[in-house]
C-alpha cells in the first residue's frame, strides 16, 4: 500500500507541475502591418512562470504564416516576439508592449498580437 500511496502522490505532483505548461484553446487575432493575418482559433501555451506565452492555430499547421508565436515576457508590461516560419527560421518580430485598452493585446511598431 506504501508504493501505491507515493506513486499517486507522484503522479499528482508531477500534474501539478505540468498544469501551467497546458495548451489552453482561445482566438487569436493577429495584425501585421495593419492587416489582419490571423483570427481563429489557437492554442494558447504559458511558459517561464512569467506570464510568457506560444500561440499555435487550431485551424492548420499556421497561425499568421507560422508554426508557433512566441511572446516572451522581458520586464511587466514590455515583451519580445518571435515566430518560427515554415522554413524553421525562429524570426525576430521585435519588443511589443501590453496594451493598455485591450489587456489580452501585445503592440509592436508594425504588428499586434492578442490572445482572448
Amino acid at each position: 500500500m506504501q508504493w501505491m500511496t507515493s506513486g499517486c502522490l507522484g503522479l499528482g505532483l508531477a500534474t501539478a507541475f505540468a498544469l501551467p505548461g497546458l495548451a489552453s484553446p482561445a482566438r487569436c487575432v493577429i495584425q501585421e502591418s495593419g492587416r489582419t493575418t490571423f483570427n481563429g482559433a489557437c492554442d494558447f501555451k504559458q511558459f517561464g512562470g512569467n506570464g510568457s506565452f506560444t500561440l499555435t492555430s487550431l485551424q492548420s499547421n499556421w497561425i499568421a504564416g507560422r508554426s508557433v508565436i512566441t511572446v516572451a515576457i522581458l520586464s511587466p508590461g514590455v515583451a519580445e516576439v518571435r515566430g518560427l516560419t515554415q522554413d524553421g527560421i525562429n524570426s525576430r518580430w521585435g519588443t511589443a508592449e501590453r496594451s493598455s485598452r485591450d489587456r489580452a493585446c501585445w503592440v509592436g511598431s508594425d504588428f499586434q498580437i492578442c490572445a482572448y
